[in-house]
């Protein structure tokens, strides 16, 4: 198979099984919106905030103790994202500071979902909201595998809702205003 694989979505979803609200974690890194990031009005090019979920994404798995550098060796397979989408809420400028949530909702059977939320910290509102969809493959063919259960044990802890994300942040009602 050549290219990226075809997501069958599985029944069996093990996010929210024998999982322990006092263990949960939402992970967060703060950055700023730098010069490279802004268009010519100083406000942040959206394609930007993947950068942002990027840097969570990895610091996420390093907190977890599996650093992205070792996750693929050490499982021999790949996580390629499968989908993306954002929403955007309020705008972010040059220099602006951010707070960036990183956690899962799903874990399937060969697949997982990352959430991320990006809080405005001087506003005190959500800039953008976000998830991704990664499919554990093989590394010679990226044909569709399960995820090592070892893996999704290392990472339950930072499971949990929406909901949940959003209430540790402190972001409750309407997102638009």
């Amino acid at each position: 198979m050549r290219g990226y694989p075809t997501l069958t979505l599985q029944t069996s979803l093990i996010a929210f099984a024998l999982k322990n609200p006092q263990e949960m974690s939402l992970f967060t890194i703060n950055e700023r919106v730098r010069w490279s990031a802004v268009d010519k009005a100083g406000i942040i090019f959206y394609g930007a905030y993947v950068r942002f979920f990027e840097l969570a994404e990895m610091e996420l798995f390093r907190s977890a103790g599996v650093p992205y550098s070792e996750v693929f060796d050490r499982w021999d397979m790949w996580l390629p994202r499968v989908h993306l989408e954002s929403d955007f809420h309020y705008p972010s400028r040059l220099d602006d500071e951010l707070r960036v949530a990183a956690y899962f909702t799903k874990f399937g059977t060969s697949s997982l979902q990352i959430n991320f939320d990006v809080l405005h910290l001087e506003a005190g509102r959500l800039a953008v909201s976000g998830h991704e969809v990664l499919v554990c493959t093989t590394r010679d063919t990226l044909e569709t595998r399960p995820l090592p259960k070892e893996l999704i044990k290392i990472l339950r802890p930072y499971c949990m809702t929406v909901e949940e994300a959003r209430a540790e942040l402190a972001l409750q009602g309407d997102l638009s205003q």
